[in-house]
């Protein structure tokens, strides 16, 4: 009788492990699928709040050389090198307030610098908001008037808003995609 236990035993061993498994499962129901949902299944689910599926896009979307330039900017904030290509980087994935606020403290760090003035002003009439950046462009041209780069986005900034700069008889660049791109480098 005792060998017949112990030849049992890790048979009634397996069952006692597999028995509680079993009522995990429902036969009315399935259990989890081995098919998993695919990333663009559950971002289009409606079960997702909308406020918490654009923070896990947010977050999804972040680049890596994003984190290093936060983190460059939290360690020396007048850091314009790091500045410049953060808030294109936000401009590109649709956030441009973020760019603001990036912008904005690198010229509380380092006021009137042209570059993140520039920088600014570009963002502002990515947004429609002209008389903005306008504003900027002239604060920038009052410190070097003759920056050719600082002359082209105002006047750029001027012709996006249909005007033209007093006193200017040349045309008005043209606004097109290639020339608005290059305007932020």
């Amino acid at each position: 009788m005792c060998s017949i236990l112990s030849r049992a035993w890790p048979a009634l061993l397996a069952l006692l492990a597999v028995v509680p498994l079993t009522g995990c499962a429902s036969w009315d129901r399935p259990g989890v699928s081995p098919q998993q949902a695919s990333t663009s299944e559950l971002a289009r689910s409606n079960e997702i709040d909308p406020a918490a599926r654009e923070r896990i896009s947010h977050a999804l979307g972040r680049d890596p050389d994003e984190r290093a330039l936060r983190d460059a900017l939290k360690q020396q904030p007048n850091n314009i090198d790091a500045a410049i290509p953060l808030a294109r980087a936000l401009l590109a994935r649709n956030c441009p307030k973020d760019a603001l606020e990036v912008l904005d403290g690198v010229l509380l760090a380092t006021p009137g610098d042209l570059r993140a003035l520039n920088a600014k002003a570009v963002v502002l009439d990515h947004e429609g908001r002209h008389q903005e950046a306008q504003e900027l462009y002239r604060q920038a041209l009052a410190a070097e008037p003759a920056n050719p780069m600082l002359r082209n986005n105002f006047k750029l900034s001027l012709a996006l808003e249909g005007k033209r700069e007093a006193g200017d008889p040349s045309p008005a660049p043209q606004a097109d995609g290639r020339k608005a791109s290059a305007r932020s480098r």
